[in-house]
């Protein structure tokens, strides 16, 4: 990527920043200001355990909401994910094939996934299989960016990513959903929700079938499908206390060069939210998270199934203009199949705490936990926040705070390559942000600084190759995020410059851009929206050398709905509209894995 085309981005994306404070003393704003400030100023759980506005989390995040969502209408979260602030991806292939999270340089392992606060992830690999989920049975999905340690224990060194399910409201709401487009892709979907009293449910279903796309050239087309089953049912009693329990369940088949897997992606939990005084409530989850997969590839046939119980116990005590949230968490993780590891099971206690103060216009937020593991041993991680809020649109925030990622299975005990003697990678993490908000618009400015200690590379060492605690990373950055919500029109706009470098060879970490910029614009008018979104990264490299060097792209996504009865809705997406070679991995044979190209996609609903 050339430096004139850096600077025209870091151009636009401050324009755009500044754009929303034009707003501020313009009188015929005020009319649906409050309404607007709620969803680009939005509460956020997932930073801080409790809801905070965006500005209050002392945190970089982004919130995609049901709208942003029903505009874009992904068929996959690396769609919804791509480019957003801090957030890079890099995946073998289109519609299902293994994607990577990279949040702020770092590696997939060290992204974590929520679903409704359940983690999800392979303990073999140590990543979540992203490519396996359905956007469409999520309502809403909140970036964290930075370290959460402190709050979530192993893995959150580049940040969270938590996925929120609907709870459902009012009377009865069905909703049905069918359509298709290129290479012969079906997608269907249908759920209804509501409220009977103090209860709340949200039951749906999805299917995507495809015949896919070519995964390296002149291999064929690698089809995918996805069938997945959602249930969420919670009562309120008259006394504050509250049930409830979810249940989502993904499976299907993908296609690669070479094989295929069957899949299945499983989350289920139960909790119990019981308030012991007027400041006191305590909540306690039991949940359960699989990740399953069947092989069958030129290496032979495998099953690799991996299980993880979890039971979290939460308390929350409200101290006048402060907040105690202090709790234990004990977790076990199995893994059953065809290989035969030297363990197969380790658990995990943990004990938590984080003060939330007020005192305004300074807040302090400090966090402290302590896991023990009984695979790698014992980890503190804490974090401390302080923000300064100059008056009611602006505030400054620096944040510090250690994390550490978790070894997997099949780094400590995989047969004849595992090394049981690794430790824990540990990172420090400082930031400084400063974000403005205003009725119709904000803008949000982060930089940021993280170091990686014992880092696990896989090496030639001791005479054999194999993972070991040898190498340190140095990864600095800035983030400018903005919005706005002018007239008919939504706006957003995202610029990351990240720099992933291991510290001692002086390279960039594999397959990691070190620029993206994203910008969303959509508009009403009447009964019809039109949109779309501009996505552009530079280069990156497949090997740890720098010398294979795969080309930057920008993208353009165009997209029109029509709402032509009550409740009846149309929508049509033209992806990579100008058919833009999108490469972001290579394989061992030196063939690029290929991006989809142009395709056009058709669907029709009802329901609200």
């Amino acid at each position: 990527m050339t430096a004139p085309l850096s600077r025209r981005w870091a151009l636009a994306a401050l324009c755009l920043g500044v754009a929303p404070l034009a707003t501020a003393a313009d009188p015929d704003t005020e009319d649906g200001a409050d309404e607007a400030e709620l969803r680009l100023n939005p509460l956020v759980v997932t930073a801080t355990l409790a809801p905070r506005t965006a500005d209050e989390s002392l945190a970089s995040v982004t919130v995609i909401d049901e709208g942003d969502l029903r505009r874009q209408d992904p068929k996959d979260l690396a769609d919804i994910l791509r480019a957003q602030p801090g957030v890079d991806l890099s995946s073998s292939g289109s519609f299902g094939k293994n994607t990577s999270v990279f949040m702020r340089g770092t590696g997939s392992e060290s992204t974590l996934l929520m679903i409704d606060g359940i983690r999800l992830r392979s303990a073999t690999t140590g990543g979540p299989a992203w490519q396996f989920l359905d956007p469409r049975m999520f309502q809403r999905i909140e970036i964290v960016r930075g370290p959460r340690g402190s709050l979530y224990g192993a893995d959150a060194v580049g940040g969270v990513i938590q996925l929120f399910t609907p709870e459902g409201e009012g009377g009865p709401s069905p909703r049905i959903s069918l359509g298709g487009g290129s290479f012969d892709t079906q997608r269907a979907s249908a759920s209804l929700s509501g409220r009977e009293g103090g209860t709340r449910y949200h039951v749906a279903a999805s299917r995507l079938d495809t015949d896919g796309t070519e995964v390296v050239e002149g291999e064929g087309d690698k089809g995918y499908d996805n069938t997945t089953g959602l249930v969420r049912v919670s009562h309120a009693f008259d006394s504050g206390a509250e049930l409830g329990v979810l249940g989502l369940r993904a499976r299907g088949n993908t296609e690669f060069v070479g094989g295929d897997t069957d899949y299945v992606q499983q989350v289920a939990g139960v909790y119990g939210e019981l308030p012991i005084t007027d400041t006191w409530t305590s909540r306690l989850t039991l949940s359960e998270a699989r990740d399953e997969s069947d092989n069958e590839d030129s290496f032979g046939d495998s099953v690799i199934d991996t299980l993880t119980h979890t039971a979290r116990w939460q308390n929350t005590v409200a101290l006048g203009d402060h907040e105690l949230i202090a709790g234990a968490e004990a977790s076990r993780d199995e893994v059953d199949g065809t290989v035969d590891y030297d363990e197969d099971r380790r658990s995990n206690v943990a004990v938590f705490a984080q003060a939330l103060m007020d005192f305004s216009p300074l807040d302090v937020q400090a966090g402290l936990r302590h896991d023990d593991n009984e695979a790698f041993g014992e980890e503190v991680t804490g974090s401390l926040a302080l923000g300064y809020a100059f008056d009611d649109r602006h505030t400054l925030r620096a944040s510090y705070g250690t994390a550490f990622r978790a070894p997997t299975f099949n780094e400590l005990y995989f047969p004849g390559f595992g090394n049981p003697d690794l430790e824990a990678e540990r990172s420090e993490t400082l930031e400084l942000g400063l974000r403005g908000q205003v009725e119709r618009g904000f803008w949000d400015l982060a930089v940021y600084q993280t170091e990686i200690d014992d880092m696990i590379a896989f090496t030639l060492e001791e005479g054999r190759f194999a993972p070991f605690n040898v190498e340190e990373a140095r990864i600095r950055g800035v983030e400018v995020a903005t919005g706005a919500e002018l007239d008919d029109w939504t706006l957003r706009a995202a610029l990351t410059y990240t720099d992933p470098e291991n510290h001692e060879t002086g390279k960039r970490l594999v397959r990691r851009a070190s620029q993206s910029l994203r910008l969303d614009a959509d508009r009403e008018l009447g009964d019809w929206t039109l949109g779309g979104s501009w996505i552009a990264q530079n280069h990156r490299y497949n090997d740890t050398a720098n010398e294979e060097r795969l080309p930057g792209f920008g993208i353009v996504n165009l997209r029109a709905g029509w709402r032509f009865a009550p409740r009846w809705a149309a929508r049509l997406s033209l992806e990579n509209v100008f058919d833009r070679d999108v490469v972001t991995a290579r394989d061992f044979s030196g063939r690029d894995f290929e991006g989809a190209g142009r395709a056009a996609f058709l669907s029709v609903r009802f329901g609200e």
